[in-house]
């Protein structure tokens, strides 16, 4: 009876409220929170770590000083860093790829496991993995030190990496044609605010917290563990497991969906998705954002602290700015997307393929010129922002692009997609351990060059073949049309033989 109750109280609340949108929200802090935990390492690190000796080594050392002269006021003069462990770039940068020696193999079974089972619990369950993962980081590094993080990272690398593709088969499930951009862009909006709210948080932490670095990993699982419980009560896999739901929004759903979205769609067509090439396209576009973005993400706090000299504090909030400006160019160019393609003014495709020139070949121009404004910080943070404000339209752009190809089969190509382009996330923190050893901004300079180079590349590579349309395979009756003709061919060869 109380139960019932219950659900009567939340009916008589919450069944005005479009739950799409709820499920938008829970979605967007989905990522948000995944992404902190994922992000948090990065600024921490930088505490973690004894500082480099240059002392010892023969290079030019062209880094920023620390003089008072050059920066707006004495608090953003970078103190000397008190970390202990004696972990080499090289060892940093592989410490950070490790969450994605585990994230790019639960990518394709997380996809799987959603669109058979749903993707409440198996979104909810590798966040809450997770969680319990970071919030044993600090004993696991007291304990095995570098190692012991290692196998941590990849740890929770698992657990996220069912994250992108669960969110893409409940988008598929609950967002219709015309609102997604809007929210697939929300939903996603999750990553960068997600890496925002990690910067800022932790530096605050590192700063004033008692017990030190430990306490930011103690933070981040707990509110995660939190999350996961509010999830499971509000959330479900579609609207007809919805037990709060409006009629009028299931109707809406349905007669929206229904030409694309079905409830049992065949087995996967393997064999037309892995010969499609908008697929395949959009892959190699996602790994041009991926390069960008996860080095920014990951080494963005890295070149503040070592080249420029902020602060840990400072550092913390210039680089959560950044990511910032990203979730806002987001905001705007979705809606701008939606509104052009509500309006006929461009096809899905044109409007996607703007969408990706801009956010791979711009930021990279801008990440590119700020290493060339050397010292002068402001120059630097404010080519960043501007790159990072325009990366946001990758969003609207290419990452809501595999819900155009197939809604049926969305967490499926969401676990290819995603789960192909990650791998950019173990190769780039080790290109960067390897080509910046001393820190110098000559050395990063490359760095910085090496993701122009890949920007423009794979944009040139979807501008020729990528497409905003649903793929034909996407079609049950093509599919089983397909495997009945298949079958029969087989036949016929064992009558032959």
């Amino acid at each position: 009876m109380r139960s019932t109750g219950m659900l009567n109280t939340w009916r008589s609340c919450c069944v005005n409220i479009p739950q799409r949108w709820i499920l938008a929200l829970m979605g967007f802090l989905g990522l948000f929170n995944a992404y902190a935990m994922r992000a948090c390492l990065n600024i921490t690190i930088t505490e973690m770590v004894a500082p480099t000796n240059h002392h010892v080594q023969h290079f030019v050392d062209d880094t920023c000083s620390f003089t008072e002269d050059e920066l707006p006021s004495n608090s953003t003069v970078a103190k000397t860093s008190s970390g202990t462990y004696d972990w080499s770039e090289v060892t940093q940068g592989v410490i950070i790829s490790s969450f994605y020696w585990g994230y790019v193999i639960t990518h394709l079974p997380g996809g799987m496991m959603a669109e058979k089972f749903g993707g409440k619990y198996t979104l909810g369950f590798g966040i809450l993995f997770t969680a319990v993962f970071t919030l044993l980081t600090p004993n696991a590094v007291e304990w095995g030190g570098a190692w012991a993080l290692i196998v941590l990272r990849v740890l929770m690398g698992l657990g996220e990496g069912t994250t992108y593709p669960a969110v893409n088969v409940m988008l598929a499930q609950w967002t219709p044609p015309e609102e997604r951009s809007k929210i697939g862009s929300f939903v996603y909006a999750g990553a960068p605010l997600g890496t925002v709210y990690a910067m800022t948080v932790s530096g605050l932490i590192l700063q004033h917290s008692s017990i030190g670095w430990p306490a930011v990993f103690y933070f981040f699982g707990s509110v995660n563990v939190l999350w996961f419980l509010v999830w499971v009560v509000l959330c479900y896999n579609n609207p007809r497991e919805h037990p709060f739901i409006s009629e009028h929004e299931v109707k809406y759903l349905n007669e929206r969906l229904s030409d694309h979205t079905h409830q049992k769609p065949p087995p996967v067509p393997w064999r037309h998705i892995l010969t499609s090439k908008p697929l395949w396209a959009l892959i190699i576009a996602l790994i041009g954002h991926n390069w960008a973005f996860l080095t920014i993400v990951s080494d963005l706090p890295k070149y503040m602290s070592s080249v420029l000299k902020f602060s840990i504090q400072n550092n913390g909030y210039v680089s959560s700015i950044a990511y910032l400006c990203m979730w806002l160019g987001s905001l705007v160019t979705s809606w701008i997307a939606d509104w052009t393609i509500a309006n006929g003014h461009y096809t899905i495709t044109k409007v996607r393929k703007i969408g990706s020139t801009i956010a791979l070949l711009l930021p990279a121009i801008f990440i590119v010129a700020a290493s060339y404004a050397g010292c002068d910080r402001l120059m630097v943070v404010i080519m960043f922002y501007i790159g990072m404000t325009l990366m946001g339209t990758a969003l609207p752009g290419i990452m809501v692009c595999v819900l155009d190809l197939s809604p049926n089969y969305a967490g499926t190509l969401m676990a290819l997609t995603n789960g192909i382009s990650a791998l950019t996330g173990i190769v780039t923190p080790q290109i960067v351990g390897i080509l910046t050893t001393n820190q110098t901004l000559t050395q990063w300079r490359l760095v910085f060059w090496i993701v122009f180079g890949v920007s423009v590349l794979t944009n040139i590579v979807f501008l020729v073949y990528g497409s905003g349309e649903v793929e034909y395979w996407n079609d049950p009756e093509f599919v089983k049309e397909d495997r009945e003709k298949r079958k029969g061919k087989s036949n016929d060869v064992e009558v032959v033989s």
